[in-house]
């Protein structure tokens, strides 16, 4: 297939490091929005059936599934994923050498609840 203006652009584009790094940012958070808003949808809800499970707004929850919105707390993404019978798994990758990703570490696996020992 050949090549369109834009795909050649954004290739000389990408060539700039500032550029390929704010693009990859945005391409993380494209992936947030798009997966909430999929797992809400599959859940046969709308924005403001999830707002009211969360109890919050529907402008917050259209926030979160906003591509553009970089503000997302790992609690809210806890809240959200509760209530949509969901877990969020957040992974680490170390910088690519080599032009290969490399992950950190093994994901830790949580969730298991601890007790507290009481104080004496």
């Amino acid at each position: 297939m050949e090549k369109t203006n834009f795909d050649r652009y954004l290739e000389e584009q990408l060539k700039n490091p500032a550029f390929a790094d704010r693009f990859e940012r945005a391409g993380e958070a494209w992936d947030v929005a798009l997966q909430l808003s999929a797992l809400r949808q599959q859940a046969g809800l709308s924005q403001k059936d999830l707002a009211k499970l969360l109890k919050t707004s529907q402008q917050q929850v259209s926030r979160l599934e906003s591509p553009g919105y970089e503000g997302h707390s790992l609690s809210m993404l806890r809240r959200v994923a509760e209530a949509l019978h969901a877990h969020v798994r957040v992974t680490f990758e170390l910088e690519k050498k080599g032009g290969e990703m490399r992950v950190a570490e093994e994901p830790a696996v949580y969730g298991v609840k601890h007790t507290r020992k009481k104080r004496t």
